[in-house]
């Protein structure tokens, strides 16, 4: 892969890191305690509160978890080992790197 496309994609992980760390930022209080006050809040709202908030943690555990695959992604353009699959070590190709910055396998790989 040429030097032009790793840095477009670069800079197309860093915009999506930023692009999750804000919004990671503006919905924290959607995942936190839920009241269980029962004069205030009735039985369904409560269930349905309770939902939003699983609904929340789980958003929350699937950014961080694509934050972290970015930044794996940004190491390994550093230590100039990025676009090559982790399973069988054939470079992946552009088209998929274009649909993918983050990943790690070849779409051969994928399949199986």
């Amino acid at each position: 892969m040429e030097q032009d496309q790793i840095e477009a994609l670069r800079h197309t992980l860093l915009s999506l890191k930023r692009e999750i760390e804000q919004l990671k930022s503006t919905s924290s209080e959607a995942s936190g305690t839920v009241a269980l006050d029962q004069s205030k809040v009735g039985r369904l709202s409560r269930m349905d509160a309770l939902q939003a908030q699983q609904m929340a943690q789980e958003t929350a555990r699937r950014r961080q978890l694509h934050l972290q695959k970015i930044d794996g992604a940004l190491r390994r353009m550093e230590a100039d080992n990025y676009g090559y699959c982790f399973i069988c070590g054939e470079e992946i190709s552009a088209a998929r790197l274009s649909f993918d910055p983050a990943g790690t396998r070849c779409i051969e790989c994928m399949d199986n």
